[in-house]
């Protein structure tokens, strides 16, 4: 058996005549940070624009205010960088005020209150997020519920039979005697 010669390696391409680089150049330095800055410039905005367009990571939810006081519409959202946070009821826009109010609680959970609720305050509520990314955008709506004055008969039991006399949980006198009742589907004066 004959041993075969091992095969040269090709020799590296010799630069173009009047083209020389020497590595401890300054000069090749400089550019050589440049690029390298340039490349992980180039990735940082690849992932940013990967992970920084804002998005709802926990949704808003329907929520029952009753009258008089406040509700709270809460949700996680994940940007970056930070967002605008926009709300807005039925289409229109909300400003930051006594009346409607922007929290921002964790680094990701931002809210709006609605004090001293009222009928009024029923409807659809909107966050908008944005930021360079993008945006996105989720909704919930408030249900307002009224308060009953003390005594007063709940809605399900407004009107009795007809013809047949029903007291309600209304308060009594001080003689035990109720201080209002139902007769005929409508409330009966007071007897005191």
């Amino acid at each position: 058996m004959s041993k075969a010669a091992p095969a040269k390696k090709p020799a590296a391409a010799a630069p173009p005549p009047g083209c020389t680089l020497d590595i401890n150049d300054p000069q090749v330095q400089k550019a050589a940070i440049r690029i390298q800055a340039s490349y992980r410039g180039h990735r940082s905005r690849k992932e940013l624009r990967e992970k920084g367009p804002p998005r709802v990571l926990e949704p808003l939810k329907d929520v029952v205010l009753i009258e008089g006081s406040a509700a709270k519409l809460t949700c996680r959202i994940s940007a970056f960088p930070d967002p605008f946070i926009r709300w807005s009821k039925d289409g229109k826009e909300l400003r930051d005020g006594p009346k409607y109010r922007y929290v921002f609680e964790d680094p990701d959970v931002v809210a709006l209150v609605v004090r001293d609720g009222e009928l009024a305050d029923l409807g659809q509520y909107s966050i908008n997020v944005t930021n360079p990314f993008g945006q996105c955008s989720d909704s919930a709506r408030i249900l307002v519920e009224g308060t009953r004055a003390p005594g007063a008969v709940p809605q399900s039991r407004a009107a009795p039979p007809r013809g047949r006399p029903q007291r309600g949980p209304a308060a009594h006198s001080a003689l035990g005697l109720p201080e209002s009742g139902w007769r005929c589907g409508q409330p009966s004066p007071s007897r005191v």
